[in-house]
């Protein structure tokens, strides 16, 4: 993706009030080598189990076809044949939204069954031209996929949601065929208005809460919604690890104090360097916020420093493990994590000199190389929440 903007993306969902799992599902993938991105959301015939099984088939098929295969609509129409029908009700066994954007921008959308979605440039409607491929078939005859294609902007927001949004509040006294996508769009350009720059994650959660309180919050049937917001990008710098020479040490030093966004340093040794080579103190905070790491340490003009392989292996862990609604504590790994989801482009800088400390056998299984762990995290950023993360060695 060029500098000029990064795709943040997110989307909240809520199952229906009578199940334990959503039969929405949302799927996404990042082809780094290609610069492309695919999400798709799928919304599962009924609720529940049922539903999340056959969203998920869905969802996945759409990934793993597209990943070795560019076509869009050869995806969908493929998908199309494939997904059997409902004895019952002769409709499909999933409705789905695909979305796909190359490294320039270039955005296509493929639609069945899902609502229309919201193109914003700025506050904006952004409508673009629109294609129905008719489908053929002893099942699908006569059913339509809705193809558009446009060139992303910096500030565009694309806003895409399964029918418990706009099916909302259906048979309420004031609405009683729905909220609509009319009302998403005046309640969207409504918040975007008043904070111009809302994430994508808040203007996601606020649209499922308001769907969420359309049902007199009891939602009656699964509820996503998913937003995508080309933007300026947050940088964020993390440091952790010596260099292998000494000689470096000043370079490292002077990577930190010229670099424009959020910096993280983790390990003793490391932000002992950053000071000396800086002139500035590290200050140490007594307060444990967490009991199974050390607490943290303050240097100025740095965001958060750490100890190193421990924190490190939590961060790992808390990645690993994170879901949507996922709640953040305090310690020092939770820190890096919540600072680590709220930014786009990463940039970790691991020292490579040897800490005999993390040699002894005897040690825990936490204290494994720094550089595996590094390289873990690094994975789970990249390929779980599709961050773009530059990691280099010194």
């Amino acid at each position: 993706m060029p500098s000029r903007y990064y795709i943040e993306v997110e989307c909240q969902q809520k199952n229906d009030a009578g199940q334990s799992i959503c039969g929405d599902v949302f799927m996404s993938r990042k082809i780094k080598e290609e610069g492309r991105t695919i999400l798709v959301l799928s919304d599962g015939l009924g609720s529940g189990v049922k539903a999340n099984v056959l969203g998920t088939l869905t969802a996945s098929m759409i990934l793993n076809y597209m990943k070795v295969n560019k076509d869009i609509r050869k995806a969908a129409e493929i998908i199309m044949q494939t997904l059997p029908v409902c004895s019952k009700r002769k409709a499909s066994y999933s409705t789905f939204t695909i979305i796909e954007i190359e490294c320039d921008g270039e955005t296509r959308i493929i639609r069945y069954d899902n609502p229309e979605c919201l193109i914003l440039r700025g506050v904006e409607s952004f409508i673009p031209e629109c294609e129905e491929l008719l489908l053929t078939g002893e099942h699908n005859k006569g059913k339509i996929l809705y193809s558009y294609r446009f060139k992303a902007q910096k500030e565009d927001r694309i806003v895409f949601c399964s029918d418990g949004v706009t099916n909302s509040g259906m048979g309420a006294r004031r609405s009683p065929f729905g909220w609509g996508l009319e009302n998403l769009d005046i309640y969207v350009k409504g918040l975007i208005k008043r904070q111009p720059f809302l994430s994508a994650r808040q203007l996601s959660e606020s649209v499922v809460e308001r769907a969420c309180a359309n049902y007199g919050n009891k939602l009656q049937d699964d509820t996503s919604c998913g937003v995508l917001y080309f933007r300026e990008p947050r940088n964020l710098l993390i440091c952790t690890g010596p260099p292998y020479e000494k000689s470096k040490d000043a370079q490292l030093a002077k990577q930190v104090a010229e670099f424009k966004g959020k910096k993280i340093v983790c390990g003793g040794t490391t932000a002992g360097i950053i000071s000396r080579e800086l002139g500035v103190p590290i200050k140490v905070e007594m307060n444990i916020t967490d009991s199974e790491l050390p607490p943290i340490s303050y240097i100025s003009d740095i965001d958060l420093v750490t100890e190193g392989i421990l924190t490190l292996g939590k961060v790992y862990r808390l990645l690993k493990n994170h879901k949507q609604n996922s709640s953040m504590r305090y310690g020092p790994a939770d820190r890096i994590v919540r600072v680590l989801l709220e930014s786009d482009k990463i940039f970790i800088v691991n020292g490579t000199k040897i800490n005999v400390a993390h040699q002894d056998p005897n040690l825990p299984m936490e204290l494994e190389i720094r550089r595996t762990v590094v390289k873990n995290i690094v994975a789970l950023l990249e390929e779980k929440f599709l961050k773009e993360v530059d990691l280099s060695y010194i």
